[in-house]
């Protein structure tokens, strides 16, 4: 393989292609310590201790470093790490040893994600986001079954009470034009069309 060109990207870091294609970032000194030098081939045990070793690494590091602040869902991991240029091979192993360790756990998240915002989004609106973040289909029906076990979850009649109220919307005096703009507003929330009627008294 030919380094074929190297980019400046900060003061310390590079871009390094390799026969024309990017392949990873490096620090000024790794160039040195590697013997990375545009227009040179690159040496094979240089190359392998970078894609199996340095940058693997790096990028667990990085991982670690994320799920110290707050949660994270396998997604949005590999979503900072393809950010950061990681290339793919090294993000996998990086996802892989947090997730043997279950620092990451979609399932969990999905589970504590629902506890935390059942008082305050109905089940659509807390898929939608959970789909958002990576979160599989499958996960979130079992994290929502687990949660329900438990007594959790979404209680939508009294979340449309909640926003009702705080609309200050009396629907037994209130016109049609005004029911039907709280009924968009509740729908626009997550709240299924026959919860609305029986709040709204629609039947």
């Amino acid at each position: 393989m030919i380094v074929t060109r190297i980019e400046e990207m900060s003061r310390s870091r590079r871009r390094i292609y390799l026969d024309e294609s990017f392949a990873f970032v490096l620090y000024k000194g790794e160039l040195r310590f590697y013997e990375v030098r545009e227009g040179e081939a690159l040496k094979e045990d240089a190359y392998r201790q970078i894609m199996e070793e340095l940058l693997p690494k790096r990028a667990t590091l990085r991982c670690m470093n994320l799920l110290a602040d707050r949660p994270y869902t396998e997604n949005q991991l590999r979503e900072k790490l393809s950010r950061g240029m990681y290339p793919e091979s090294c993000v996998d192993i990086a996802l892989d040893y947090v997730k043997s360790y279950h620092y990451v756990d979609d399932r969990r998240f999905a589970e504590d994600y629902i506890e935390n915002q059942q008082q305050k989004k109905s089940k659509r609106v807390i898929e939608m986001d959970l789909l958002k973040k990576g979160v599989s289909r499958e996960l979130i029906e079992e994290a929502f079954a687990a949660q329900k076990e438990l007594g959790n979850g979404p209680d939508e009649e009294a979340l449309g009470k909640q926003w009702m109220k705080k609309k200050h919307f009396d629907p037994e005096h209130a016109e049609f034009k005004e029911t039907q703009r709280m009924a968009a507003f509740l729908y626009r929330k997550g709240i299924s069309s026959e919860t609305i009627r029986k709040l709204l008294s629609c039947d």
